[in-house]
């Protein structure tokens, strides 16, 4: 008999009121839930990415990284509030499963949001099928850009490569922000 795998169930998002940029993955991978902390494999880029891009190359706790990204008006979440993934590869992610997160009543509570990065295909393509049908009025229209993973598994790019892009992608927005 196959062995049943439960749904992982994603996190709260992380956004501060000023938030301009929104970044979704998918959902948390197996660390990150043990951790209970967004992108905690130490193999995964994301939070090197953001210290170089945000000039917090010596913050090192999950508390000061997360308020680095609210500092930089970026907010943080995941398409699936919950879904069936054995493992932590987005391949591994059983569509039929995945429960989308409220980004309706979200995007009503951070009406400043300009842009949603995706980290990677997985994100975009579970947010296009899933959530964009669903969304009213603005939030419909926002403006999206599906960026590199930042995952290990993604290793078809280097370290400097991911960084170029996400720079180009944020920089006009969060790091220049007034």
């Amino acid at each position: 008999m196959a062995q049943r795998v439960l749904p992982s169930k994603g996190f709260p998002p992380i956004a501060g009121r000023g938030a301009r940029v929104l970044i979704l993955g998918s959902l948390p991978g197996q660390m990150s839930l043990q951790k209970k902390q967004y992108y905690a494999q130490p193999r995964n880029a994301f939070w090197p990415l953001m210290a170089k891009l945000m000039d917090g190359s010596a913050i090192t706790s999950y508390e000061n990284r997360t308020a680095m990204l609210i500092e930089h008006r970026v907010a943080l979440w995941d398409v699936c509030a919950a879904a069936v993934r054995p493992g932590s590869l987005d391949a591994a992610i059983r569509r039929d499963s995945v429960v989308a997160n409220k980004f309706a009543a979200f995007f009503n509570g951070y009406v400043s949001i300009e842009l949603i990065c995706f980290n990677g295909q997985k994100a975009a393509d579970l947010y296009r099928r899933l959530v964009a049908p669903t969304l009213p009025g603005p939030a419909a229209r926002l403006a999206t850009l599906t960026l590199p993973s930042t995952s290990p598994a993604h290793a078809s790019q280097s370290f400097a490569e991911k960084l170029c892009l996400w720079q180009r992608a944020l920089q006009l927005i969060t790091l220049n922000a007034p």
